[in-house]
């Protein structure tokens, strides 16, 4: 994509980027991005020693839909609720703060349990919408990282090692209960049996940090990473994650079970749906021993694209899209609850108009027809409507083509 910047015009694939980039960042200049005859204002951002072009708040859908900065009217997903609240960007330093909705500490002080204990399901539970909980925390990295977008282009080039290295930048602007979330949160590196030793050095001295020194309280930590396995231990149950063989993390029997309680849904379609995966963000502390245990967790289902859905028609659609090499963004619901509906998928490869994609499911109900037929009135773009409980309507026709 072409960035204009005063009388010089740069794409990002042209040798002199870093250069045209590190002027600006320098100059506290805004790049212009020309993907449409207006452009758009982008601003500069340094990250270990490389700057990035990003786009400026609340303007994603002033892109061009066929542009990498573009991004759907927030509303139309989970994101609308927390953006300026408990999602704020700083464009004058590049970096993102966030408010939590979730501790990063735990008390070492013994103290009664309380009576909900979680028992229900993550989306059913009251939250605020000025903090992030830790299912919107994932879902934050994963679309910051650019897991929620296909292209036909994509197809095969999605590995653990992309995976990992890509939400890895993503935490890296990050800012939350007054640190980097970088140095907050653990996510595996791609294990090579023949690197074992070197690996297993690196994830000690990260977790160093989390073993107790004083009284009152015990930091905690993030981990983000992929289920292989929920197994019993020899005293409760522990989590496996893909490409950290040698290190689990315990479950104390009440964490299990509610989690089971709570995701039960995500785990059936993870059993049911070899081509899936099963993705894990939770916070964790080390004992003395340097045992990881569990405190809270949240998970979420994505496609063997590494692309997200929340139910099997979810990712029928999802699938069928891929299949049919189309361009598309995959909606994130956050912090919304699932009776408020959202754009399942937005088109981007039918020219200057995209296509929100909503999925009514059966027994949906009046009033939850009412919110869907005002989401779609006030978003403004065309709209693609799939019952479920009827055959998959065609999709509207690709203008622009495979790539």
């Amino acid at each position: 994509m072409p960035y204009k910047l005063n009388d010089c015009v740069v794409g990002d694939g042209d040798a002199g980027f870093q250069e045209f980039l590190a002027r600006a960042h320098t100059g506290k200049l805004r790049p212009v991005c020309l993907c449409r005859p207006r452009g758009a204002e982008m601003y500069v951002a340094r990250l270990e020693g490389q700057y990035i072009i990003k786009r400026m708040p609340d303007t994603g859908h002033l892109h061009s839909p066929d542009c990498d900065s573009y991004d759907p009217p927030p509303e139309l997903s989970g994101l609308g609720q927390l953006v300026g609240g408990a999602i704020q960007n700083n464009p004058s330093d590049g970096t993102v703060a966030l408010k939590l909705g979730f501790s990063l500490a735990k008390s070492t002080t013994p103290r009664a349990a309380p009576a909900s204990s979680g028992e229900t399901k993550p989306e059913s539970v009251k939250t605020e919408g000025s903090k992030l909980s830790l299912r919107g925390l994932l879902h934050l990295l994963w679309e910051h990282a650019g897991f929620n977008r296909w292209s036909p282009s994509m197809v095969g080039k999605r590995t653990w090692p992309v995976i990992q290295r890509h939400l890895k930048q993503a935490a890296m602007d990050k800012v939350a209960k007054g640190g980097n979330l970088s140095e907050q949160i653990y996510i595996p590196e791609p294990f090579y049996i023949e690197r074992k030793d070197e690996i297993s050095q690196r994830r000690r001295a990260q977790m160093l940090r989390l073993t107790p020194g004083g009284k009152g309280s015990k930091q905690l930590m993030l981990v983000v990473g992929e289920v292989k396995e929920i197994a019993a231990s020899r005293y409760g149950h522990k989590v496996v994650l893909k490409h950290c063989p040698d290190y689990h993390f315990m479950l104390a029997d009440d964490i299990h079970r509610r989690m089971f309680k709570a995701f039960g849904e995500q785990l059936a379609m993870w059993d049911a749906l070899e081509d899936s995966h099963l993705m894990m963000v939770g916070t964790f502390g080390c004992g003395p021993t340097g045992v990881a245990s569990i405190e809270s967790l949240a998970l979420m289902n994505v496609t063997a694209d590494w692309l997200p859905f929340e139910n099997q028609f979810e990712k029928e659609l999802v699938d069928r899209l891929v299949g049919q090499g189309r361009r598309f963004l995959k909606g994130m619901r956050y912090n919304l609850a699932s009776n408020c509906p959202m754009a399942s998928a937005v088109l981007t490869d039918v020219g200057d108009d995209p296509v929100a994609m909503y999925l009514v499911w059966p027994g949906a109900g009046e009033e939850y027809e009412q919110k869907l037929n005002a989401l779609m009135t006030e978003s403004k773009i065309s709209h693609w409507v799939w019952r479920v409980d009827e055959a998959m309507p065609d999709f509207v026709s690709n203008h622009i083509g495979a790539e």
